[in-house]
């Protein structure tokens, strides 16, 4: 007995590792959508949409507020345990503004601070300055002073010491960021007068106070946010008998046209009286408020600027997309609804025929990989047609006897060609060379025909323009809920599309699993091409642009066995999307092909690489937006607008199964398949593309069958026994 060796622990270790690693198509479109979700949420963030707090406190009582504090000025230091407060000076006048910087009224606010040679307080919020520093730079380089206005605007009162720490903290970065400094200036939102302080904000204040920071609160209030008129805002901001005042002011938070008329006659009026526009700390002879910051924490700001400033750009951008992607959606929709209708309407109208009836034999060809499991179904199911048939069985180096248990049949018509594993394109060459008719159809392995499939099939041919014909692929493995969803997809995607796509005669793809061909257009483009991964699609364009047409029989019906788990329809689906795009970028130059020909590249072309790579690439936007407004709101719009596309979804998937004669009990699911299903095919596609943008190889993969479909009402598969159900011997 041979002895057995040990794998050494430390292989061992690294096979687990590897088993255990994320697998890098999950990776990257996983770390995409992170970084889309990230972005939207740090604008939702620096919008006020999350962590925003709109509560106010009702007024409380000042049982506990000194008497000094009440009776004090507008400024309240009560920094290292100090209680006590200040009032400008006679003649001195502090403006200072809230709730900004505003990209609209804040440049002319300080245009006209500068045209009359005044300085100001700007009391920004951390949400404003993040996503304009560039104003609170030019406050700070023309001379104005900054103070903190929190990130968020809420009433601190309702605020745990962590949060009023995170609202000034935050609120400070911002402005590090933007200008370089920090400041000790703060102003609490929804502040007045000094004798407003209550119980409820004044152990707020101390605690600000405790932090570094004066408090600003004012004595003048010009209440521009009522917008009651030019004349009466100066009134109000007005102090009386000559006495100094911090007014208060807004450059933000809506209309501010009243507040820039009444500053610009408000300041050369006073100015006349003798009255000093000028900082805080100037007019109260104090050291600036102002400190320049350098080091981390001066990267720290402006790493915190550039992405918000990168979300705010590429949210842009996301909600460009959002609308393109709409209006795709939109579009197909409504082409598929009005063209596979007139598509119906006029091959089922009575008299409607391609011309002569075509009786002649043609030649079935049946490429197959280890398809042991299937191809009896298959084979059989050809044998009941109720066409002449030839059946051509090319056998591409399969290791599970195929080959075998199609001869073991012993059926009059079928042959078996065997060649060395080279793929399905070379298997179709092999078989095309080896058929005896002029009509050649292909399936796959994997695909069972019903009677009238190759009848239904070949009857376009009756029209010497018709190079090619596109069959009905169905599911046939559709009990389970992933079988229900790629049936509702085949249904209403696959054939209202090709339905569409005929009626503008410039169908795209000839499914493998069900499609017939014009021996000479086959030979004309050089047979079979194994350039990309989607050769149906490859050939099907090549057709096009070769002069000949293209169409859809829908009564061709096929029926196939889809992918049963989510890794095997992963590999279906990332193997079609990336083929598809090496199709469309193989024949990119179909755009300026000239003539009737040219007739793909003008129409199908475009609409290809928009319906099928570009649309379902954006198309993560609709649910990334969905979630983030579940999450953050407006809630009941965002359900709203979702059922909406919903249900234009459900009128689709219903009319295309009213067309093919399916029953409506699968749709059941179309909601879930939204949700779940989708999402998968998204992050393929994603894949695909980012495979395609790298520059990566990607190989066929065998998907593992069941042999369990077969077509309704068709014969009872034939059960084999004994030597019919031998492997070979290795």
């Amino acid at each position: 007995m041979g002895s057995r060796t040990r794998r050494p622990r430390a292989a061992n270790r690294a096979a687990d590792g590897a088993r255990r690693r994320v697998p890098m198509r999950l990776l990257l479109p996983t770390l995409v959508l992170a970084a889309l979700m990230a972005m939207l949420m740090l604008r939702g963030f620096v919008h006020s949409e999350i962590l925003a707090d709109h509560r106010i406190q009702p007024e409380a009582s000042t049982d506990k507020v000194p008497e000094k504090i009440l009776e004090g000025g507008p400024v309240i230091d009560t920094r290292s345990g100090r209680t006590a407060s200040m009032r400008v000076p006679d003649h001195q006048l502090v403006l200072t503004f809230d709730d900004g910087p505003d990209p609209t009224w804040t440049p002319k606010v300080l245009d006209v601070l500068k045209k009359h040679d005044a300085h100001a307080v700007f009391f920004v919020t951390g949400t404003m300055a993040s996503r304009y520093p560039d104003l609170v730079k030019r406050m700070v380089d023309e001379g104005h002073e900054v103070g903190l206005h929190t990130f968020n605007h809420p009433d601190l009162s309702y605020q745990s010491e962590r949060r009023i720490d995170w609202e000034l903290s935050t609120n400070q970065l911002a402005i590090t960021g933007a200008a370089g400094i920090r400041t000790s200036l703060f102003r609490p939102p929804y502040s007045s007068f000094a004798d407003a302080m209550d119980d409820k904000s004044w152990p707020v204040t101390q605690y600000i106070g405790s932090r570094g920071y004066i408090t600003v609160v004012n004595d003048t209030d010009s209440e521009d946010w009522k917008k009651p008129g030019v004349e009466e805002i100066i009134r109000r901001a007005t102090p009386k008998d000559g006495k100094g005042a911090i007014v208060l002011m807004h450059d933000s938070g809506g209309d501010r046209h009243q507040t820039v008329q009444a500053l610009d006659s408000f300041l050369p009026g006073l100015q006349a009286e003798g009255y000093k526009f000028q900082n805080l700390t100037e007019a109260l002879g104090a050291p600036s408020a102002h400190t320049r910051v350098t080091g981390s924490e001066l990267w720290k700001g402006k790493a915190w600027i550039f992405l918000v400033q990168a979300s705010e750009e590429a949210t842009g951008v996301l909600a460009v997309c959002l609308a393109i992607i709409g209006g795709l959606v939109i579009t197909r929709f409504v082409l598929m609804l009005v063209l596979s209708g007139a598509h119906a309407r006029r091959v089922r109208r009575r008299g409607f025929g391609w011309g002569p009836s075509v009786t002649e034999p043609v030649t079935v060809l049946v490429p197959a990989y280890n398809e042991a499991k299937c191809i009896e179904n298959t084979v059989r199911s050809l044998m009941a047609s109720e066409h002449p048939v030839e059946v051509i069985v090319i056998d591409d180096g399969s290791s599970d006897g195929t080959a075998r248990i199609v001869e073991d049949l012993r059926l009059p018509g079928v042959r078996v060609v065997r060649q060395h594993n080279a793929g399905k394109p070379a298997a179709l060459n092999r078989g095309l060379a080896n058929a005896s008719h002029d009509i050649i159809v292909m399936m796959d392995g994997d695909t069972v025909f019903e009677p009238a499939t190759v009848r239904e099939l070949v009857q376009p041919f009756g029209d010497p323009k018709v190079g090619a014909v596109a069959g009905n692929a169905k599911v046939g493995n559709r009990d389970s809920l992933i079988g229900a969803w790629q049936h509702i997809e085949y249904v209403m995607g696959f054939n209202l599309d090709r339905r569409m796509y005929d009626m503008l005669r410039c169908m795209p793809t000839i499914p493998g699993a069900v499609g017939a061909f014009r021996r000479s257009a086959l030979e004309r483009i050089g047979g079979m091409s194994d350039d990309t991964l989607a050769e149906d699609t490859d050939v099907t364009m090549a057709l096009h642009r070769d002069g000949w047409r293209v169409v859809y029989a829908e009564n061709a019906r096929a029926w196939t066995e889809a992918p049963e788990s989510v890794q095997q329809l992963w590999s279906q689906r990332y193997r079609w999307s990336y083929g598809t795009m090496q199709a469309i970028w193989k024949h990119r130059r179909a755009l300026v092909d000239k003539g009737p020909s040219g007739r793909f590249g003008r129409v199908g072309l475009p609409l290809v690489s928009l319906f099928m790579v570009v649309a379902p690439l954006l198309a993560p936007l609709i649910d990334v937006f969905l979630l983030y407004g579940l999450l953050f709101g407006p809630t009941e719009k965002t359900v709203v607008a979702w059922l909406g596309v919903l249900a234009i979804q459900a009128v689709c998937a219903a009319y295309a199964f009213r067309l093919d004669r399916e029953r409506m009990t699968h749709l059941i699911s179309l909601p879930l398949q939204q949700i779940l299903y989708r999402q998968l095919m998204y992050v393929v596609l994603l894949q695909s593309w980012i495979t395609a943008l790298t520059g990566g190889r990607l190989r066929w993969q065998k998907l593992r069958r069941t042999g369990v479909v077969e077509a309704p009402g068709g014969p009872v598969p034939h059960q084999r026994t004994g030597s019919n159900d031998r492997r070979p011997v290795a």
